[in-house]
């Protein structure tokens, strides 16, 4: 299977469109128009191997959408989801940190130096 990408220097022609009065707004909203038709891509994907493996017999039709995790599997599952949006999220919590007055750059490093044994 191949896959086309853009060669070296390849470039839309013309000006960008600008949407938002912000360029920031349109670069946020281009990336998350990516990443939606990345996740379609492994939606199609996903469907693809369900369907191959009940056609298959391998895995009769609807044992993902009736399967339910036992309690380790669930709670372990949960720690990976929250780890994983806790790291996706992390630049809006240190901005919300910051400008409730918690942490800082000084109190950061004021942490550092504490557990360095230099207070």
């Amino acid at each position: 299977m191949t896959e086309w990408t853009p060669g070296p220097g390849s470039k839309a022609k013309g000006r960008r469109p600008s949407f938002a009065p912000d360029p920031n707004t349109d670069r946020l909203v281009s990336m998350l128009m990516a990443l939606a038709g990345e996740v379609w891509v492994l939606r199609e994907r996903l469907d693809t191997a369900e369907r191959l493996l009940a056609d298959s017999g391998a895995l009769p039709a609807g044992a993902i959408d009736a399967f339910r995790p036992a309690p380790d599997l669930a709670a372990e599952r949960e720690a990976a989801r929250a780890a994983y949006l806790d790291r996706i999220l992390w630049i809006v919590s240190a901005a919300k940190a910051e400008s409730e007055g918690g942490e800082t750059a000084d109190s950061y490093q004021d942490v550092v130096d504490a557990l360095a044994g230099r207070d």
